[in-house]
């Protein structure tokens, strides 16, 4: 399948999918990084140490200091690495309700990490924003 570029059939296609877990954010060193890698959801390496997306019950675990929890929204759409403005819109989407999306783009999906307890809210949006896209 070959992935999507043009912003309208992308934002007609979504189908925003909430998974269950809760996620944090927190800084890893090297040594924490090469331990919990495969902890890890998502590991990024920054010029200030390693930023790690794991759930919250082994941040806790290995006691580490965390950002509040995180429920992840995954977007369903088969994105190109090209497209032009879906992160925009999702996150002007969310934005407009006063909520924050930290948003991880991966070769096949985009995934919106927005705070737990407004996740449910969140899906609404989205869903809100694929609606007036297919009828737009």
């Amino acid at each position: 399948m070959n992935a999507e570029v043009r912003l309208g059939t992308l934002l007609q296609s979504l189908e925003p999918q909430l998974l269950d877990g809760c996620y944090v954010f927190c800084a890893l060193d090297d040594e924490q990084a090469e331990r919990l890698w495969r902890a890890c959801l998502c590991l990024f390496r920054e010029r200030e140490g390693w930023s790690a997306v794991m759930e919250s019950d082994t941040a806790e675990r290995e006691g580490l200091e965390a950002s509040i929890g995180f429920r992840q929204i995954t977007l369903q759409v088969y994105s190109s690495l090209q497209a032009v403005g879906l992160t925009a819109a999702v996150a002007g989407e969310l934005a407009e309700a006063g909520i924050s999306a930290n948003v991880v783009a991966a070769l096949n999906h985009d995934h919106i990490f927005v705070p737990q307890a407004r996740a449910e809210e969140a899906l609404q949006c989205l869903r809100g924003l694929r609606n007036r896209a297919q009828y737009s």
